[in-house]
This record gives C-alpha cells, structure tokens and sequence, in this order.
C-alpha cells in the first residue's frame, strides 16, 4: 500500500502493479481496494499496464476532510494521475464512472476514458429515485444507521426488489458493507441529478470530448442500458459496445479484452 496526499490534506491509500501505460481504476458504491470488482480486474490487467486501485475518500486506508464536496473526489484522482506521470488512462464502473466523467469534465490529463454502466435513470423504465431520498439518507447516516442506509440504498438508489435487500444482511459481506456506508452520501451527490428519469440532465457531460468507451452488460436491466445509450448520444467522442451475457456484476474476466484493445 502506498498514500499520497490530495489538495485538502486527505491521505489517499492506493496500489501499483504491473508494466506498461497506466491506467488508474475507479470503484463504485460501497466498493474499496479490498472490497469489490476492481481488485481482481486489477490482477488481469496488470499483464498489460501499470494499474493504479485505490480508495475512495472515507474507505479502506483513505483519510477523509469534512466538508464533503465532489470536487474534492476529482482532486483525488487528479493527485493519482500526478502519481502516474501526469497522464492516464481511467476506468470507471457504476457511480466510479460518474466520478471519471465528472473528472474527465475538468482534467485535460485524462487521455481514455472507459465507463461500465453509470447509474444514469434517464426514461420511465424505472421508477426515478424518489424526491426526499438525500435529506433521508443524510438523516440514517447522521444516526449512525448504518444498515438502513445500506438497504435504502439497495432499495430506493440501485431499485433492487425489497425481499432481496430484506435478504442482505445474511450476506459474510454486510459488515464491509457496512463499514463504508457512511460514503453513499458521497455516491449519493455524484448521482442523484441524473437519476429523475430525464435524459436532459446528461448535458452536463456534453463538453467531456476525450475519448469514451461506454459500456453495458446485455443482461442488465433495461432502465441501465437506456441510460449508457443515452450517455453516449450526448459525448462527442465516445461509442457503446453491449457484452454479451454481462450483468452489472460484469465479470473481469469479460472486461480484460475490451479494456486493452481500447486503450
């Protein structure tokens, strides 16, 4: 493990492994170093280039200064790109690929973009997340409510049916869920604005002209696709490829060969 320090002082713990371009990998919700898709994915990659993983502020190792704002993830992950050599290429999954957009907007240092299933709610597909849902998990997690915050989310932000979440906490991973879940605010502000169910709001990427790969697993729900065709209408230079048979649990071993031919 090793730490840098971003902008406001907070101590970002992050790996290096591997040989070739870099290529700095962003999780999602209630995801870390030790707790996630992108350690494995890590593990494949690192064959073919020098794979940064890290945690997100407020997890794993990563310090965290108060108050949060997004701009404060975008200066981790250009103290990153820094640590890489000033340039990198970025992969993103879930609302970690909100997070790179939301960077690739303001950093000319990102060369590639790729981006696997934002949480973008953008048509009637799906119920859109509901009005109250922010002030609601602010209250959970002010409480220290750290289960309810965790199947609110489940629940009302990734729309998963209520006896599933009801299931969750029989899960060996609920502790480690648990564990970060004072981060879905985080997660929360990153996505929420384009979880309405109106296409109109992925505007606020319409200026992201790096080059995108935007990507979607075939058996996802229709409401995710929808929404990552939708994305790559609105980014100038960005196309969609669909794997077959990949759910947005997409499995590295089917995400290792799009990756390096991409980059």
């Amino acid at each position: 493990m090793n730490i840098l320090h971003s902008k406001d002082g907070s101590a970002i713990a992050y790996e290096k492994a591997g040989s070739g371009p870099p290529l700095i990998l962003v999780d999602g919700a209630l995801c870390s170093r030790s707790n996630g898709p992108n350690g494995p994915l890590a593990d494949l990659l690192k064959q073919h280039f020098t794979v940064f993983t890290y945690d997100r502020r407020g997890r794993g190792d990563s310090g965290d200064q108060m108050p949060y704002n997004v701009e404060r993830e975008v200066e981790d992950l250009s103290a990153l790109i820094r640590e890489a050599g000033d340039s990198a290429y970025v992969y993103g999954i879930s609302s970690g690929a909100a997070l790179a957009l939301e960077a690739a907007k303001r950093l000319s240092s990102i060369k590639k973009l790729a981006l696997y299933e934002a949480p973008l709610v953008v048509d009637n597909s799906r119920a859109p997340v509901p009005e109250g849902y922010l002030e609601q998990m602010e209250g959970l997690l002010a409480s220290n409510k750290r289960s309810a915050a965790v199947k609110l989310f489940m629940r009302k932000g990734v729309g998963l049916p209520a006896p599933v979440v009801a299931m969750m906490p029989l899960m060996p991973a609920w502790s480690k869920l648990k564990a970060v879940a004072h981060t879905l605010l985080y997660d929360t502000l990153l996505t929420l604005e384009h979880q309405k169910g109106k296409a109109s709001t992925l505007q606020r990427w319409s200026a992201v002209s790096v080059p995108t790969l935007v990507i979607a697993g075939s058996k996802s729900p229709t409401w995710m696709l929808n929404g990552m065709r939708s994305l790559t209408d609105v980014l100038p230079n960005a196309r969609l490829e669909i794997l077959n048979g990949q759910t947005h649990i997409v499995k590295p071993e089917a995400l290792v060969p799009v990756l390096k031919n991409y980059f």
